[in-house]
């Protein structure tokens, strides 16, 4: 019986600093401006503005914890922690998604009190701090827009900029709506549909990064494809079984499988070739391989023998 780990590395760190640096702008702008829309919300009397106050105060502290990540996963792998500090980045995408949920929860609160119990609001500082807003979002979205978009820690922190833009949007209309007809329901009511939206992105966030986290198997590939494929792809291998995928982070999949051999193959050979087949063919370069000796290839696993992480 053979056992081989291959523990091939790719390290970005280009990208781990163009992270960073984003990362950094974003925190600057966002918890700049968040001081003027806190003051404005006040003065004008706006829910859409406060909300999104209020979700710009998150988005910092989000965007910090970002930025931490990004840098915390830049640590090289050490005895405790074999496969690095990758997966910082998804706990914190994890962390921010459900940030946004709770968010989300307070705006349909905060906007059913107000439907029930209308409060004047103040159009034209509305208007000027929302229209200052949304340019504000506007440059910090698309400083981490254009960044690493298979980056899961990236995109969470998109997804907190990316609610204040709507959100600014929306107190842009309420305030025009509010200085041309004088209806105040339109400022809860904008709020509960920039949530909607929210609410949205915020549990596909949460879902992709819990299920990283438990070490589910990718969408694009599971134990039953390798299971099958591989020994119809290399004819020494007769059959493939206990077979694990997960993901260390959502464009770094890893595998530990077992594999039996027909006798009188050579198992270094065929050792080599699995691999090979791994990272060509399915992007894995991380490959736990346990070879086995078989006389006679063995029928197909019962069922439930593989997992997918």
């Amino acid at each position: 019986m053979a056992h081989d780990h291959d523990h091939a590395r790719h390290t970005t760190p280009h990208t781990g600093q163009d992270s960073q640096r984003r990362l950094a702008w974003a925190i600057l702008l966002t918890g700049g401006f968040m001081v003027a829309e806190v003051v404005g919300g006040i003065l004008s009397g706006s829910l859409a503005l406060l909300a999104d106050a209020g979700h710009m105060l998150t988005d910092t502290a989000a965007l910090a914890l970002a930025w931490f990540a990004a840098r915390i996963s830049r640590r090289p792998a050490d005895e405790k922690r074999s496969f690095g500090y990758h997966r910082v980045q998804i706990l914190a995408a994890f962390v921010n998604g459900l940030t946004l949920i709770a968010i989300v929860v307070w705006i349909l609160i905060e906007a059913i009190r107000r439907l029930l119990s209308p409060v004047e609001v103040m159009g034209t500082p509305m208007l000027v701090i929302a229209a200052l807003g949304l340019l504000v979002n506007v440059v910090v979205f698309a400083i981490l827009h254009f960044g690493d978009r298979d980056n899961l820690n990236i995109r969470g922190a998109a997804l907190h900029v990316l609610g204040d833009l709507l959100g600014s949007v929306a107190a842009i209309v309420a305030a025009l709506v509010i200085l041309a007809t004088g209806w105040m329901p339109i400022d809860p009511l904008l709020s509960v549909l920039v949530a909607m939206l929210i609410l949205r992105s915020a549990w596909k966030l949460t879902r992709e990064s819990g299920h990283i986290l438990l070490e589910g198997a990718p969408n694009d590939l599971d134990a039953a494809t390798l299971r099958r494929e591989i020994p119809e792809q290399l004819e020494a291998v007769c059959n493939v079984h206990h077979v694990h995928v997960w993901s260390l982070t959502p464009g770094r999949h890893l595998v530990s499988l077992h594999a039996a051999i027909d006798e009188g193959e050579d198992r270094q050979a065929a050792l080599v070739a699995i691999r090979t087949l791994l990272v060509e063919r399915y992007g894995l370069d991380h490959a736990t391989i346990q070879l086995e000796s078989r006389h006679h290839c063995a029928d197909e696993p019962e069922p439930g023998e593989d997992r997918q992480g």
